[in-house]
């Protein structure tokens, strides 16, 4: 049953990747909101869905090692092997301000991570991420969402003639919505529940499964939806979707945990931290000059995640 179950969890993530994509860019042309805008809110949040539910699960029954694997596990695989494998199937074309402003912030929010997780290089006392800390995430959280809002604000104003006057906006498109975050979240549900149960009866750690089976489980959503995004010439949702997906998991994810338990951190994990944001830096360096990501730059990308990954084995 654990397999059957992992094969309908695949379909339901393809097919609600699907309606989230078709519902979203429908509503976006209406009201002349940027697809960056959509990917990086209903989209991100959407496709984080996963993520949340299994860390708070997580939390809750004291299974903290996966929460932190999870987060961390989930933003290597978005912004590595997404990307990475998205370019292959085109190049992807960004905006200004996804170089200037939203891949920067995540980089910030990553380091103000590792800052927080750091407690005893701090003098401080031990290595965990506190509910102040969480707080500290959260209001990090509200300042983006402010960002997010006022930027949709004046990209309203601006291409308030632009609108789409012959696209009439449906029931459907928000139906699409629901249910394609309802299908998305469920899927996801059923591919990490039945992965975990088959990877732990070959005796495989909390940790390798954080950063492995739970964070690619979690991120498929954003995997199928970024490739849905591209072939449908979304490119800034494909990309606005892996940014903000990145600092929700961060952001809320892992303040949301918080709240239940404080949760402990292994400064091995550093070595993954330092990686996330080198990969995010190499990112921004790959997209400053014509803002798009080659195949060759995607390529590097999965070549790195595959290296990180061969030294969590070995070690």
């Amino acid at each position: 049953m654990e397999y059957i179950f992992l094969a309908l969890g695949f379909i339901l993530l393809v097919k609600g990747s699907d309606f989230l994509v078709d519902g979203a860019s429908n509503i976006a042309r209406h009201f002349g909101i940027s697809q960056l805008i959509v990917g990086l809110t209903i989209v991100a949040f959407g496709t984080s869905t996963p993520e949340l539910i299994v860390n708070l699960i997580s939390s809750s029954t004291s299974n903290t090692d996966l929460a932190i694997s999870n987060v961390l596990g989930s933003n290597l695989f978005n912004t590595l092997i997404i990307l990475g494998i998205t370019s292959l199937i085109a190049p992807i074309g960004v905006q200004k301000s996804t170089v200037k402003k939203e891949i920067p912030m995540n980089f910030l929010v990553t380091l103000v991570l590792l800052v927080l997780v750091n407690d005893l290089i701090l003098n401080q006392g031990n290595n965990l991420l506190s509910l102040s800390d969480g707080l500290i995430l959260l209001l990090f959280f509200v300042i983006f969402f402010y960002y997010v809002f006022e930027n949709a604000k004046d990209q309203n104003l601006e291409n308030n003639k632009s609108k789409d006057q012959n696209n009439s906006l449906k029931i459907k498109d928000f139906i699409f919505v629901v249910l394609g975050i309802f299908m998305l979240y469920l899927g996801g549900d059923w591919i990490v529940s039945n992965a975990v149960k088959i990877s732990e009866s070959f005796g495989i750690s909390q940790k390798i499964i954080g950063l492995t089976i739970l964070a690619t489980g979690t991120s498929l959503p954003e995997l199928v939806t970024s490739i849905t995004a591209v072939r449908k010439g979304n490119n800034d949702i494909a990309v606005g979707n892996v940014v903000g997906s990145n600092i929700f998991n961060i952001l809320l994810v892992l303040s949301a945990s918080t709240t239940i338990t404080p949760i402990p951190f292994n400064p091995g994990d550093n070595i993954t931290i330092l990686v996330l944001l080198i990969s995010t830096v190499l990112l921004w360096l790959f997209l400053r000059k014509d803002h798009k990501l080659t195949k060759g730059e995607g390529l590097i990308l999965l070549l790195i995640y595959i290296s990180y990954m061969s030294y969590e084995f070995i070690t």
